[in-house]
């Protein structure tokens, strides 16, 4: 008798031993990271749809919107996304959405994800990063045998470079004449159907306020400011405010050489005091603030014509909409001075107001706790490109995180992030969602 309860005894304490080994064996959330060699396999892959004939990886990508190879892309990303345990489905917006439920399903949903779609003789990065990403955490989590309180959402967005169509739907405030127009040769309501959307029901892409737990997108930064400070992580502050004007100056168009240059009421001269004048009181303020004067008419542009009328755009990016408003009121001054100088008459005209869309603090202080967790530094910064998160931030609390780009490049063949750098990212990513499931 007691030899049995000897050896039951000890047949316990071996279980018990099982157990606690399988138990240490399970990998803690903490120490999960990201596969990178996958991460780069899934790049690599997605890159060949929309690659130049005969060309390679470094040549980059032109997968523009409802066009052949962003229909191809898509079905090799919901095939990815499939292997990862996910069920994809496509809204009406042409939006991808796949779940992964959690152990909590009264929980609302944190989603994260990004784009896939390109600009003409684009890079493979832009949107790509952040889509292979979200891809990547459900399979490492799936790897791990992990499975959070919150459900978890992928959301691969639709036509993001021709204007955030799927995420503004998913906003509700998308102008439905949107669709009425061509990106890049492209007929936009026709488009949409073509990936699997369908125009005439775009309310049923629409998500309800505060509906979301919170949006999480990781993005290349597309500028060189990570890349110059040797910082692995930014933590996006907000995505900027955009100010965009019309400016029309009207002068006198006259024989360039019977006019004498007192007599002349040259256009193009008062356009050029203006650009220089933009130029100028961007500068002179403390700030990161950006004005551009990217677009310029000339009429009747010939080379033996004073000109007589020239048309073009100013704009203005900060996060303070209280610093566009100065630099707004202080280009109609200048343009008041110069219009006086030159003897034109000047009107600019506002055309665009972008409000701001600010990361929620919460979540910048999860994003920075899982950058320091992993030994990774951080630095923080506003977006100054736009992106499909400051749509969702109006339904949502919203965090982004950048990632370097090498040389500042983007929208290039150039554009360039280290595999390291994606990796990172990617890490961050994970574990910024694990601690804000957590909380």
């Amino acid at each position: 008798m007691n030899t049995r309860r000897a050896f039951l005894a000890g047949l316990g304490a071996l279980s018990a031993g099982v157990t606690l080994a399988v138990r240490a064996a399970a990998p803690s959330p903490a120490s999960l990271r990201v596969n990178a060699k996958r991460l780069q396999q899934s790049l690599e892959d997605l890159s060949v749809f929309g690659r130049p004939a005969g060309g390679t990886f470094a040549d980059g990508v032109s997968r523009i919107a409802y066009s052949e190879a962003d229909v191809a892309g898509r079905k090799f990303v919901m095939d990815l996304m499939r292997k990862a345990g996910l069920d994809p489905k496509i809204d009406t917006a042409g939006n991808i959405r796949a779940t992964r439920p959690g152990s909590r399903p009264s929980l609302k949903p944190i989603v994260f994800g990004s784009h896939i779609d390109s600009v003409p003789n684009g890079g493979n990065f832009d949107g790509d990063v952040g889509s292979m990403s979200a891809i990547e955490v459900i399979q490492t989590l799936g790897d791990a045998g992990v499975r959070t309180r919150h459900p978890l959402e992928v959301c691969i967005w639709s036509n993001e470079e021709g204007g955030t169509v799927g995420s503004h739907s998913a906003a509700g405030d998308l102008d439905p004449a949107t669709l009425d127009r061509e990106f890049n040769g492209i007929a936009m309501r026709p488009g949409l159907i073509r990936i699997g959307g369908d125009p005439t029901r775009l309310a049923d892409a629409r998500r309800r306020a505060q509906s979301l737990h919170c949006y999480l997108e990781l993005h290349i930064e597309q500028g060189g400011t990570l890349a110059k400070a040797s910082i692995p992580i930014g933590v996006v502050d907000g995505i900027v405010s955009i100010d965009q004007y019309a400016v029309e100056i009207r002068g006198f168009a006259n024989h360039a050489g019977t006019t004498p240059m007192p007599e002349r009421r040259n256009a193009l001269l008062a356009a050029a005091k203006l650009i220089e004048a933009v130029q100028d009181e961007v500068t002179k303020i403390p700030g990161r603030q950006v004005g551009t004067v990217g677009q310029l008419t000339v009429f009747p542009n010939a080379p033996n014509v004073v000109p007589g009328l020239v048309k073009h755009t100013i704009e203005f990016r900060d996060l303070s909409e209280e610093t566009l408003l100065r630099l707004g009121e202080a280009a109609r001054q200048r343009a008041r001075e110069i219009a006086a100088q030159t003897g034109t008459e000047i009107t600019i005209t506002s055309i665009e107001h972008l409000r701001p869309a600010l990361a929620a603090p919460a979540i910048q202080k999860q994003i920075e706790a899982a950058a320091t967790g992993l030994g990774l530094k951080t630095m923080h910064l506003p977006s100054g490109a736009g992106h499909d998160a400051q749509n969702i931030a109006q339904i949502a609390p919203m965090g982004m995180i950048f990632v370097p780009s090498i040389g500042g490049i983007s929208h290039s063949p150039k554009e360039l992030s280290s595999w390291e750098a994606c990796a990172n990212g990617a890490n961050v990513l994970l574990q910024t969602i694990l601690r804000i499931d957590a909380t």
